[in-house]
């Protein structure tokens, strides 16, 4: 039933999403500037001819989460673009009400029993922890993929990734907003995400490296929120505890910055937050000044872009010319500015 109603839900959204896109009205230049390109709706599958009339696939992710309903949109596009092409898509996507490397574990083995899925792929947890069984299914000579935001570790055997390459880039670029906003000085915290995430810990390494850059930056506090809202809350409301004079807390994930502003704004405090991704809140707290920028990732080209190669790799199509091993996908910083057009775009505010 909660899988249904997370489905029901990317579907409304992605209606609003396509009668949006179907009135081909212009919006102003200075906003639309950074928020339109931020996420694409208009793809299309490419050229290649399938070898077979049906497909069969099996996904599974971090956590339950927004985040993840929103790459499923994009699943369901191509799904229906191969389906006006005469081509059955089918796929389970599913995970856990919390993030559990153990649980992606055995979901993956688990899958890997189940000889009618043509491609098995994951958005990979603790990369230690996961890889191996990566590994260990390919060696099997099941086909395996990376996915969304979190590829293996180096060397893994999985066929290809498709998602965020520059995770390490995309937390350093969120420090250097946050380190010239407050004029290089300054405590800043650092909330991560799930500990073991390669997303997540690549963002924070980026963000600490950064910060070390400016003499009169320190990092006070780093905190694992396990990509939850009401932990994210809490610890940030330890941190402003132990540090009233906090002047700056960067969020690494798509929770953490919802968490962050809601704590910021009951102490009333003029904390600077910076952060990823596209909630509701976090947007409409961009729109209103809480939060200072935001990292958008293009989930829906993610999921697309994800189905379309599995198809690929289910017809024991190599990285190569046709697709590459691994499928770089964008991230956008947008400010307060590109709130109010974003919001627009995903949810249908006007």
């Amino acid at each position: 039933m909660k899988k249904m109603k997370r489905r029901l839900r990317a579907m409304a959204v992605l209606t609003v999403i396509l009668s949006l896109i179907g009135t081909g009205m212009p919006a102003p230049a200075e906003d639309a500037e950074k928020a339109e390109p931020a996420v694409r709706f208009d793809l299309t599958l490419d050229s290649y001819v399938p070898k077979k009339d049906h497909y069969n696939f099996f996904f599974t992710y971090k956590t339950v989460h927004a985040w993840w309903d929103a790459v499923a949109m994009g699943m369901e596009d191509a799904q229906r673009q191969f389906l006006s092409r005469g081509i059955v898509v089918t796929y389970e996507y599913l995970a856990p009400e919390a993030a559990s490397a153990e649980d992606q574990k055995n979901r993956l083995l688990a899958a890997a029993r189940n000889s009618d899925y043509d491609v098995i792929g994951v958005d990979v947890a603790d990369e230690s922890v996961i890889s191996p069984v990566l590994d260990q299914l390919a060696d099997a000579g099941i086909r395996v993929m990376t996915f969304s935001s979190s590829d293996a570790a180096p060397g893994c055997k999985r066929i290809a990734y498709v998602g965020n390459t520059h995770n390490y880039t995309d937390g350093a670029k969120l420090a250097e907003a946050l380190c010239e906003k407050l004029g290089g000085k300054g405590k800043t915290a650092v909330l991560v995400g799930t500990k073991g995430a390669p997303c997540h810990e690549d963002r924070a390494k980026g963000v600490r490296d950064t910060i070390a850059k400016y003499p009169d930056m320190e990092i006070v506090a780093v905190e694992y929120d396990q990509d939850s809202i009401p932990l994210a809350y809490d610890l940030t409301m330890k941190i402003l505890d132990d540090h009233p004079d906090l002047s700056g807390l960067v969020c690494c994930n798509m929770s953490n910055p919802v968490g962050a502003a809601r704590a910021v704004m009951e102490r009333g405090q003029d904390t600077v937050i910076v952060g990823m991704d596209h909630d509701r809140e976090a947007l409409r707290d961009l729109r209103d000044g809480v939060i200072y920028c935001l990292g958008i990732q293009d989930c829906y080209s993610i999921g697309f872009d994800t189905l379309q190669i599995a198809v690929k790799i289910a017809d024991d199509v190599m990285p190569g010319t046709l697709y590459p091993e691994k499928t770089e996908e964008t991230t956008t910083i947008i400010f307060q500015q590109d709130a109010e057009k974003m919001l627009e775009l995903l949810y249908g505010e006007f």
